[in-house]
């Protein structure tokens, strides 16, 4: 966690000024999201960034839970929750399995551009479960390069990672995301591709 997150330290600033790639893409997952939220609803967001997302949601349910390894990325979300007026929402510097939530305690969980970057995501995802309410919903957004020729961009991600130029980067198929997820004791219910390639995966599924 420190190696990648001081990684993401480094780029906070230059992160918080870019543009959103896609907005369309990003305004229907902010809808599909919110359909399945309830003004009741207790939520986390695991890798939140500098909170946009999280801001975007916090009007929509009760209380967010926002964790992130870089606290270079929750300061910037802090002071836009401050300046959007948004209280509702809590910072916390951790990964998803280091913040240790107790069992069945969230109504949803939230992995946005995240799982693609983890060496651990099978253990993220059943801790995901563990923490979910039964019935509560998982959302994720996850580059898929396996079936893309960018797929070979994981003989450069050593050497990248070695000169501090880019993250852990793990190579997916969009079938063996769903599987993961499925595997993990949730059932898809919303599945749509977007981005160059339709290499980003949207996924909302709910926990059996």
């Amino acid at each position: 966690m420190d190696r990648s997150g001081k990684f993401w330290d480094r780029k906070a600033e230059g992160y918080a000024r870019s543009p959103i790639s896609d907005e369309a893409s990003y305004q229907k997952k902010l809808s599909d999201t919110q359909k399945f939220f309830t003004p009741d609803m207790n939520i986390l967001e695991f890798g939140c960034g500098t909170g946009t997302t999280a801001i975007h949601h916090a009007p929509h349910v009760q209380h967010i839970e926002a964790v992130d390894i870089s606290e270079n990325m929750l300061e910037i979300g802090r002071t836009k929750a401050r300046k959007a007026c948004i209280d509702n929402i809590k910072f916390t510097k951790s990964t998803l399995t280091e913040f240790n939530a107790e069992p069945a305690i969230f109504d949803a969980i939230l992995g946005l551009n995240v799982i693609h970057l983890l060496p651990d995501r099978r253990d993220v995802l059943a801790e995901a479960a563990r923490i979910l309410k039964p019935g509560g919903v998982f959302v994720s957004s996850t580059v898929c390069l396996g079936n893309s020729y960018m797929r070979f961009i994981k003989h450069l991600v050593p050497l990248g990672k070695f000169m501090g130029l880019m993250p852990d980067v793990f190579i997916l198929t969009e079938v063996k995301l769903a599987k993961e997820i499925q595997d993990a004791g949730f059932t898809i219910e919303v599945q749509w591709r977007h981005g160059m390639h339709n290499m980003v995966i949207f996924i909302i599924a709910r926990k059996i």
